[in-house]
């Protein structure tokens, strides 16, 4: 039986991560994935994947309705080859996964194939095309999370389907239902949209991306109904029936009235559930949830003390980037090391066009939690790098303490904002004040120039090109 200092259970993000920042830290480690490919949902059907479909069909739309305007005529008919869309999107996954692979060898990182399950609290059985049993010292689960169903659906994956397989669809919907209007929801409506679908939004809150700030809300909601997105807020879905090709969905309106929605696809995005099946967790003793996740202390450690968890599978939000942030923590803990992180300076984005991104507090929790705070907004469209590339929607937003000026949030919708919102990431790491990024010099023309403005206007209203 082979024998490790630490296993990690999970190949995601998370997981992946550990076991490479571990095996920096000289600890022999093995890692268990129950799929032939290495990266998780993230790299195999999540992040990765939509990415490269988002920039596809952004290409697509691009061609279709700017680049007369740009100048570049194109002869003939501008057609979607979905075949082929799909299949570059799976030679990205390809190359992503087959990266983790060389990363793995390069950090002399054992990779096991199969069902990891615990034994105990330091053995560890993985069923793959053999039975195997390893022994660690130290186990990280990093076992992640699954598409959230609603209880009266029924996901056929043909025409009733989740995240994973409208990724792979064979054709453009003619009208694509989507039930869920967060993150994963909105960027592949967004995707069928510019390929010639009509798209129905149906959101249970009264905002589509209701845990961001509600400006941002509301400003994507105007862009996106600006391109023809049939968008429906505070709808109670209520049963979800397929009738040959036709969908049909039923939902009380916030009127308590019913309405109904036909479709040929529905995407159901309504979250994602922690997945812990085939853990035998309770074998080792390890504790969950009500909801599922494992349960965690403030080092990620769980009620096993020799067992951490990572990720999708304990609480917080489920990021790629929080649970890499979180495999480095356990790797270091492990190590001996303090390492910390401040999860109010995690970042969120959706990557629609234009992209959203935050940081820090929303100003609806600086007004439940009673902070006095000032606020800073710049306009996009007032950028010349904005006019220049024709990507006018959108803003910049800063929330500073009134009194100390420190940067409590920053809230952004606009071309890059997903890299942008890097910048105030650091600045807040290093508690900066608004009047901080207001006097660093930002390269002009750029898209992060608003985030200067936004700051000068946070500082004292005094924005400059406004």
């Amino acid at each position: 039986m082979n024998s490790y200092d630490v296993a990690i259970i999970g190949s995601g993000p998370g997981g992946y991560v550990a076991a490479i920042r571990c095996a920096q830290l000289g600890m022999k480690t093995a890692i268990i994935e129950k799929y032939a490919t290495l990266g998780g949902t993230c790299l195999n059907v999540g992040c990765i994947p939509s990415k490269a479909l988002l920039d596809s069909s952004h290409h697509y739309e691009d061609a279709v309705k700017h680049f007369e305007e740009h100048g570049i005529d194109i002869p003939g008919d501008i057609k979607v080859n979905l075949k082929q869309m799909i299949s570059r999107k799976q030679t990205v996954v390809d190359q992503t996964t087959g990266g983790i692979d060389f990363l793995m060898k390069k950090n002399k990182i054992d990779v096991y194939q199969g069902l990891g399950s615990f034994k105990d609290a330091t053995h560890i059985t993985i069923k793959g095309e053999k039975t195997e049993e390893i022994e660690a010292k130290y186990t990280i689960i990093a076992t992640g999370s699954k598409p959230s169903n609603l209880p009266f659906v029924e996901l056929d994956k043909e025409r009733i389907v989740t995240s994973t397989e409208a990724l792979k669809l064979k054709e453009i919907p003619k009208h694509l239902i989507v039930i869920g209007g967060g993150a994963i929801g909105l960027e592949l409506g967004q995707v069928y949209k510019r390929l010639g679908s009509e798209v129905t939004v149906i959101e249970y809150m009264d905002r589509i991306i209701p845990t961001m700030d509600a400006g941002l809300s509301r400003e994507l909601n105007k862009v996106l109904k600006k391109s023809k997105f049939s968008i429906n807020v505070s709808h109670k879905v209520k049963s979800v029936e397929r009738k040959g090709d036709e969908i049909i969905v039923k939902a009380d309106n916030k009127k308590g009235e019913e309405v109904e929605f036909k479709g040929d696809y529905c995407l159901v995005s309504v979250g994602r559930r922690p997945y812990t099946d085939g853990l035998n967790a309770e074998a080792a003793g390890v504790k969950l949830t009500d909801r599922g996740q494992v349960e965690v202390n403030e080092h990620l450690q769980t009620n096993v003390k020799n067992i951490y968890a990572i990720g999708d599978v304990v609480k917080g939000a489920m990021l790629a980037h929080k649970a890499e942030e979180e495999g480095v923590f356990v790797a270091e803990t492990l190590a001996g090391q303090k390492p910390h992180i401040d999860y109010n300076l995690i970042p969120g984005v959706v990557y629609t066009w234009p992209e959203v991104a935050a940081v820090g507090k929303t100003e609806e929790e600086l007004k439940e939690a009673g902070v006095e705070y000032k606020t800073g907004q710049f306009p996009m469209r007032a950028l010349g790098r904005s006019r220049a590339s024709m990507d006018l929607d959108g803003f910049v937003k800063v929330l500073a303490d009134k009194e100390t000026d420190e940067i409590l949030g920053v809230h952004m919708i606009g071309a890059r904002a997903a890299d942008m919102i890097a910048e105030a990431v650091v600045g807040m790491e290093f508690r900066a004040s608004a009047e901080d990024i207001s006097r660093i010099s930002h390269a002009h023309p750029t898209y992060t120039e608003a985030f200067k403005e936004a700051a000068l206007a946070a500082t004292d209203d005094r924005a400059l090109h406004i």
